[in-house]
Order: structure tokens, then sequence, then C-alpha cells
């Protein structure tokens, strides 16, 4: 499982000019499966996501946590997080999880999130997205579940 995470002031996703998830303050995550990815992956991901301490405190140390400063969750799937161009121009997605079996852990990995406290909102899996965002720093983290079982 891999997981971009960015802090956003604002992040939003459209379909087709409709927008349908929204968040201020928080986390943007790009969420990408691959093969052995399960239900302790999944909790082990929601758990570092959520006590990630990236916030700046009063003296703009990265401090504070997601829970600390209120903020929410925007989560897209994107299975392109398992890319690879080593070869070639064009990617290659061999390693991405199909669809039919990444979609309910997308499903699983949001409703984990929830269970921690925090407001998830949601793209639509599969669906041709944009995504608008207003990164904040910019301060971007990439977190790959080959590194927690280390």
């Amino acid at each position: 499982m891999r997981v971009l995470v960015q802090l956003v002031k604002e992040a939003r996703v459209d379909i087709a000019g409709e927008t349908v998830g929204q968040i201020g303050r928080g986390f943007l995550l790009f969420v990408g499966f691959t093969k052995g990815d399960g239900v302790e992956t999944l909790e082990k991901m929601a758990d570092k996501v959520v006590k990630l301490r990236v916030f700046p405190d009063e003296n703009g140390k990265t401090n504070k946590s997601l829970s600390d400063v209120g903020g929410a969750i925007l989560s897209v799937s994107q299975f392109t997080l398992y890319a690879r161009a080593r070869e070639g121009n064009r990617p290659s997605f061999v390693d991405a999880l199909p669809g039919g079996e990444s979609e309910p852990l997308y499903a699983l990995f949001n409703n984990f999130l929830k269970e921690r406290g925090f407001a998830v909102e949601t793209g639509r899996f599969g669906a041709d997205m944009q995504v608008l965002l207003n990164n904040d720093g910019p301060f971007t983290l990439w977190l790959d579940s080959e590194e927690l079982k280390k």
C-alpha cells in the first residue's frame, strides 16, 4: 500500500463539473494498493496517517497531528502510485492491484480513518477526477507499507 500525503489548506475533487468531496485544512491522501495488502496493512497505515505530527506548533516546528489542528481527510484512490517507469517511456501498472480487488480495500481504509474519529471525504473510485488543492507548505510525504514492516 502506498499513500501520498499532502498537507492542504483546502482541497476538493470534481467529477464532470460536480464537487463530490471537499475539505478545509487537513490531508489530501492519494491511495494505491498492491498484491498482499490486507486488513493489517490498512490498519497500520491508517494509524500512521492520523498520528503523523506534521503541522506546525506555536514555534513553527512540525509537532502537531491532524487531531491537534481539527483537520479533515480527503482520500482519493490512485492506482498510478504503483507505476513502473524504469524501462521505456510508457509506465507499467503491473504492480497495482486490479480495481475489483482494490476498491473494497479503499473503502475499508477510509472506514478505518473514520473509526479513528476523522471526517473523511472521498473521490469516486475509478472515475475521471479533477483534484484541486491549495498545498500547505508545500508539505508532501510518501508512505509505503513496506516501510512499516521494517
